[in-house]
């Protein structure tokens, strides 16, 4: 069976319900451009105090919240985590890319 031989009536539910997923899809990837405009400011705020690309301590607290969010948002915990693991280890190249730019401004230094 293919989609041209479904119902008229099931077929308008899966565009409507694809159109759902379309909307829900841009808006991830919108709040994804904006979480990683936050952290490369944080980037820049860690090279130019030479302070390490990466926080485990921070990361390990954000796994944790995260696990909880998605707990309670009826989503699986184990992928949440798989996500944020993805969008850290995005975030700790960025930053070392950021720190290892030469020119870089020392602390202080305008």
């Amino acid at each position: 069976m293919t989609t041209r031989d479904i119902d008229e009536s099931v077929r308008a539910e899966l565009n409507r319900l694809r159109e759902s997923i379309d909307n829900i899809d841009a808006a991830v990837v919108h709040m994804l451009a904006e979480r990683f405009k936050c952290t490369q400011q944080v980037g820049h705020l860690k090279a130019e105090h030479h302070l390490p690309p990466a926080d485990p301590a921070r990361e390990a607290r954000q796994i944790q919240r995260l696990r909880h969010l998605a707990e309670s948002a009826k989503l699986d915990p184990a992928f949440a985590e798989k996500l944020l693991n993805f969008i850290v280890a995005e975030v700790i190249r960025h930053h070392e890319q950021i720190a290892d730019r030469p020119g870089r401004r020392e602390p202080g230094v305008r």
